[in-house]
C-alpha cells in the first residue's frame, strides 16, 4: 500500500471503532514487504489469523511470504486465504506477461507446488475450503495459456504441533456445538468436514487437533487422544458417530 492508501486508512481507524462499540482501537496499519513480515513490524509468534485475498499470488517468492506468515502465528493459529492457482508448472514466458500477471494468472503457483511449501515450512496438512475455475475468454490470451486450467482456492492452514502429513485413525470424535457466531446450526471446516450442530463425527488426529487445539477449541468437544493409533484414517465419506463408536474408539470418518 502507498503512504497515501494508508492516511486514509488510518484517518477511520476512530469511526471504526465507535461503529463497533469497541473502548479502543483493536487494528493498526504497517507498512512493508509482504515477503518480510518481521522488517514490518510483526514479531514472531504474535499473530491468530492472517487472512488474505489473491495477494500472495504477487510476490516472486511465495515460500518466503508463507514462510512468514508460519512464523508469525502462535501455536494454534490460521492461515485463511484465497489466492489463484493453475494446475501445472507456468512456462516462463507467460509468467512475465504483463496483461497475464496483471489478471493474477501469470503469478498463479501449481497447487501441488503450494502443497510442498506448505509441508516445507511447517502447515502439514492444508484443506480446501472452496474452489471455482476461471475461464479465460480472450483467444489471445488462450492461445499463450494452452491447456492450462486456473482455479481460485480458498485454503485453510493451521499452526499446530503434532500435525502429520497422512490422515491418522485414533478413534477420535468431535462435536461442535453450534456457538460460532452466524454458524447456529452447522460449521465447514473445509470441503468434505461440515459438522452438524450436536452431531458426532468420527475424524482423523489432524481433524481432532484443527478443532481442539486452534481458536476453534471452544467450540467444539474433542472425545479421545493419540494414545491409541487405529492406522491410516478412512478418506471415504464422513461418518457420523453412533454411541458405541464414541465408547469404543471406533475408526471410520472423512478426511482429506
Amino acid at each position: 500500500m502507498t503512504d497515501e492508501q494508508l492516511e486514509v486508512a488510518r484517518a477511520h481507524v476512530d469511526e471504526f471503532t465507535s461503529t463497533m462499540g469497541y473502548a479502543k482501537p483493536n487494528l493498526s496499519f504497517k507498512k512493508g514487504m509482504i515477503e518480510f513480515l518481521g522488517d514490518a513490524g510483526v514479531a514472531p509468534g504474535s499473530v491468530d489469523l492472517v487472512i488474505s485475498n489473491c495477494v500472495v499470488n504477487l510476490s516472486p517468492n511465495k515460500e518466503l511470504v508463507i514462510k512468514g506468515v508460519y512464523d508469525s502465528l502462535r501455536d494454534g493459529g490460521e492461515f485463511y486465504f484465497s489466492d489463484v492457482y493453475c494446475d501445472r508448472r507456468l512456462p516462463q514466458a507467460v509468467r512475465e506477461h504483463d496483461v497475464l500477471v496483471g489478471e493474477c494468472l501469470g503469478g498463479a503457483l501449481y497447487v501441488e507446488d503450494f502443497k510442498r511449501i506448505c509441508g516445507k515450512v511447517g502447515f502439514l496438512d492444508p484443506r480446501e475450503l472452496t474452489r471455482e475455475e476461471i475461464i479465460v475468454h480472450d483467444p489471445e490470451l488462450k492461445e499463450l495459456l494452452g491447456n492450462a486450467r486456473f482455479f481460485s482456492i480458498t485454503y485453510r492452514c493451521f499452526k499446530l504441533e503434532g500435525m502429520e502429513t497422512l490422515c491418522e485413525d485414533y478413534g477420535q470424535v468431535a462435536i461442535y456445538r453450534g456457538t460460532i457466531e452466524d454458524h447456529p446450526h452447522g460449521y465447514a471446516l473445509d470441503d468434505h468436514h461440515v459438522f452438524e450442530t450436536g452431531r458426532p463425527m468420527l475424524v482423523c488426529g489432524n481433524t481432532a487437533s484443527m478443532v481442539g487445539e486452534s481458536w476453534l477449541a471452544p467450540h467444539f468437544e474433542v472425545i479421545g487422544d493419540r494414545s491409541t493409533h487405529f492406522g491410516l484414517f478412512d478418506c471415504g465419506t464422513p461418518v457420523v458417530a453412533k454411541p458405541s463408536d464414541i465408547v469404543e474408539s471406533s475408526s471410520g470418518g472423512g478426511c482429506c
